[in-house]
C-alpha cells in the first residue's frame, strides 16, 4: 500500500480510470492498527487494483472533504469521483472489507 502525502498527489492518483482503493488511518486509532494486522490479506485478494493509504492529520481538510467521519475508511475513487465508502463501524473485520470490495468491484 503506497502512503500519499500530500493533497495533489491524492488529486493525481484518484483520476485514475479503473478503480483505486484508499484508506484512510490516523497513527492514534486503535481500529486502524487492527486493521494492519488483516489488510495485507484483503490486499493480497484485491491486488489488481491499486492500494493507497492517507494519514487523515496529515493532509488538512481532505477527510472532511469526502465526508469520513470515523477510521479507519475504505474509499473507492475512480475518474476523480468517490464510488463507494465503507465507514469505520463497518472495517472491523477482514471479511467485512472483502465483501464491501466484492459487492463495489464485481
Amino acid at each position: 500500500m503506497k502512503h500519499i502525502d500530500t493533497e495533489e498527489q491524492f488529486n493525481d492518483i484518484i483520476q485514475s480510470d479503473k478503480p483505486v482503493i484508499v484508506k484512510f488511518f490516523a497513527d492514534w486509532c486503535p481500529d486502524c492498527k487492527r486493521m494492519n494486522m488483516f489488510i495485507d490479506g484483503v490486499i493480497d485478494e484485491f491486488n489488481n487494483y491499486d492500494w493507497y493509504e492517507v494519514n487523515s492529520d496529515e493532509i488538512d481538510g481532505l477527510a472532511q472533504k469526502y465526508e469520513v467521519m470515523g477510521i479507519p475508511s475504505i474509499l473507492l475513487f475512480q475518474n476523480g469521483e468517490k464510488i463507494a465508502h465503507q465507514h469505520s463501524a463497518d472495517t472491523k473485520t477482514p471479511e467485512s472489507v472483502s465483501e464491501f470490495l466484492h459487492q463495489q468491484l464485481a
